[in-house]
């Protein structure tokens, strides 16, 4: 008992993202000694889904409505051609990932018998559809996941609450800090329900499933390297005219792999500050943009949402076209600045894309269940590729003379 006891005290003291891999590592062994037994261990699975399912409603309407309500409504004049870099960037991430999940397109394997929704029939549908959504009544938006529907009363409240009490915007904090909190609580669940996940899906559908997952997670990455070495650069060469590299390099050496390790772009803050001071880039912007960026300027995350939304529609075999890749390009990008900033929080905003293609809720949480199975090394990748990414395009805003 000894013995046990002082395993279960070690790997309680270990990091979410070991505790995961253990998980992952017993489902696949559970499953390949035992098929039955990883079967019987589905309701693990099932029961961390359906928690995810149950807190990201509510996640999403708090922290929109709090984020909004106390944004800063004098924003600096030397601030605007950041937060155009960072909308640029994430526009542009969010594109990339489309074009790459056309070229290589996904699918996974999902329970999808019960899905009773029916695909929408181009783009008027998909708008129509859109349209009802938003006009939903909240409550009943939050009781069915109509992810739509939350975002827009959600950003209706914020842009209202604006002109409230400071009594009252605190509020809003404190109840958007309390739900992080339960989410936090609930992915800390994540590596039984991890284990659960890959038993049952080793055990039905066999080997074969992990190449689903090497390949979602291949697509994943390569489109975040694409964008941290490629799109970037070209953005910052128009913007500064000079060669991009040697800068692009320092925030990936610098920032990105301390990120890459922390998995937090908040808890990077001090990092990236430190590295604009090495810059000699303006105090008064910096110490503005970089925690401003660790909260908007989520490129990784437009990145995860665009790509797991196109494997669920390519699951569901639903045909989507030039107009609809460039809806959900804005979708992703808008959702990915609303992105929690807990591990795997862009995960939880995957459903709110899905809704575009009228994909169920049920069908669209298996989907976030398979992000955090990959979510060991995409989360990571994520959160290097965000961190860096805020540095590059303060610099590239501060070298420029206005």
């Amino acid at each position: 008992m000894s013995a046990f006891n002082s395993t279960f005290a070690w790997v309680n003291r270990q990091s979410l993202i070991l505790k995961i891999v253990i998980g992952i590592l017993l489902g696949l062994a559970l499953a390949l000694i035992s098929p039955t037994a990883g079967q019987s261990v589905a309701v693990l699975g099932q029961l961390f889904v359906a928690a995810l399912k149950a807190v990201a409603p509510a996640l999403i309407f708090f922290l929109v409505v709090a984020s909004i309500a106390n944004q800063n409504q004098s924003t600096p004049n030397k601030m605007r051609p950041i937060l155009l870099l960072y909308l640029i960037g994430t526009l542009a991430a969010a594109a990339i990932a489309v074009s790459l999940s056309f070229m290589f397109p996904t699918q996974l394997t999902l329970n999808v018998e019960q899905a009773t929704n029916s695909a929408p029939q181009g783009l008027g549908e998909i708008l129509q559809g859109l349209l009802f959504k938003v006009v939903e009544n909240p409550i009943q938006a939050l009781l069915t996941g109509n992810y739509i529907g939350i975002l827009a009363w959600a950003i209706g409240l914020g842009l209202v609450l604006r002109g409230a009490a400071a009594t009252t915007k605190q509020t809003l904090v404190d109840l958007s800090d309390a739900v992080t909190g339960i989410v936090k609580f609930v992915i800390q669940l994540a590596p039984i329900g991890v284990f659960g996940l890959v038993a049952n899906t080793i055990a039905t559908t066999g080997i074969s499933a992990l190449s689903e997952f090497a390949h979602l997670l291949g697509l994943l990455v390569g489109s975040m390297l694409l964008v941290a070495l490629v799109v970037n650069p070209i953005i910052v060469f128009v913007k500064t005219g000079s060669n991009p590299y040697p800068l692009v390099f320092r925030c990936l050496r610098e920032s990105g792999i301390t990120a890459f390790f922390t998995r937090s772009s908040a808890a990077n803050i001090p990092v990236n500050m430190r590295l604009c001071q090495k810059l000699n880039l303006d105090e008064d912007t910096y110490s503005v943009s970089i925690p401003l960026g660790a909260t908007i300027n989520m490129a990784g995350a437009a990145i995860t949402i665009t790509v797991m939304t196109l494997a669920a529609v390519n699951t569901m075999g639903i045909e989507v076209n030039i107009y609809t890749a460039f809806l959900l390009c804005f979708v992703a990008a808008i959702s990915a600045c609303g992105s929690s900033g807990v591990a795997g929080g862009s995960l939880l905003l995957i459903p709110l894309a899905c809704g575009l293609f009228n994909i169920p809720n049920d069908i669209a949480m298996q989907v976030v269940g398979v992000g955090f199975i990959i979510g060991v090394i995409q989360d990571s990748a994520e959160t290097a590729l965000n961190s860096s990414t805020d540095v590059v395009f303060t610099a590239a805003a501060c070298h420029v003379k206005t």
